[in-house]
């Protein structure tokens, strides 16, 4: 099993649960509130980590209060916090939730605070940790130049580069040339390519997109639909599990921490993306996002029940 690193955001997460979502100027009385460590690239690397992966989180935090969120959740998790930073310029992120309780859609607004202020001298800290990994998984909740200064240095050193782009953020051509894998969901594929996706033909067209900008693997999140995959000239779209789900927040997450796991342990696209998909299915059917990530033996269970 190879090692891998998640580079990215950490926040806490404020989740109120309402009986619909307010429109402007409305305000909803609300029926639940959790506050809880979250973020995308902590909740990708709570899933990776629960799902077996030797995997290391690298972050900023604030000196507050919200920090020791996330590292009494390390604790718990028994997980490595020797490439955590931390900062008293500003503040711990947070990421304010609203869940509809009857459909489970929901609305977020992250305020990524220490975690968008990541340093140069932050990110060559980290060199030992990248140059050891066979995988490093981003997302663009962080800034952005940290982001193109761990791709230099992964590339120099052999590691492969992930990125879940997700929040939606322009991205150099030069980036994406320097990226093995890139995950959108459909909306942000749209957003970056130009293509709505909506089937095989239109998920191909941004594919195609993102090869002649240099990525190597595309893999294209479609909610319910399921996931299309596009590796090595062969082009499906995989179907998700039906479930009943209870809140669908981090299901993007619980996938790209998923596949980050299957993929370090010498699973190809194909087996990686099912148990993703696996993983996935089980985080939708509990509340919260950290908290609901699954362990590795949820998951085999589940993947053998539905084969």
């Amino acid at each position: 099993m190879g090692k891998v690193v998640v580079f990215g955001s950490f926040v806490v997460d404020l989740m109120a649960r309402s009986p619909h979502l307010p429109v402007s100027g409305e305000t909803v009385k609300g029926s639940m509130f959790k506050m809880g460590p979250g973020g995308k690239g902590f909740n990708q690397c709570v899933a990776a980590h629960k799902a077996g992966a030797d995997v290391v989180m690298v972050t900023k935090l604030g000196k507050d209060s919200f920090a020791n969120v996330a590292t009494d959740a390390m604790d718990e998790l028994g997980m490595p916090k020797d490439s955590l930073f931390f900062t008293e310029e500003t503040e711990t992120g947070i990421a304010l939730i609203l869940v509809d309780e009857n459909t489970s859609q929901n609305e977020i607004i992250i305020v990524p605070g220490a975690c968008n202020t990541i340093t140069d001298e932050e990110v060559d800290s980290i060199e030992e940790q990248i140059k050891e990994s066979e995988y490093v998984l981003l997302q663009l909740e962080v800034n952005q130049d940290a982001n193109e200064r761990v791709v230099d240095m992964a590339n120099r050193y052999g590691c492969k580069v992930i990125v879940n782009t997700a929040p939606y953020s322009k991205i150099s051509d030069e980036f994406l040339s320097k990226v093995y894998m890139v995950t959108p969901n459909e909306v942000e594929a749209e957003e970056l390519t130009g293509v709505h996706v909506e089937d095989l033909e239109s998920a191909h067209k941004a594919a195609e997109y993102f090869y002649k900008k240099g990525v190597e693997k595309v893999i294209i999140t479609l909610g319910s639909r399921g996931v299309f995959v596009s590796s090595d000239g062969k082009e499906e779209i995989v179907p998700a599990f039906k479930v009943d789900a209870v809140d669908t927040t981090g299901a993007g997450d619980a996938f790209n921490g998923g596949l980050l796991a299957a993929l370090s342990k010498g699973k190809d696209i194909w087996e990686a993306v099912r148990f993703a998909n696996g993983l996935a299915a089980l985080s939708v059917q509990k509340l919260g996002t950290t908290p609901s990530m699954p362990k590795l033996e949820e998951i085999e269970a589940f993947l053998e029940e539905h084969k």
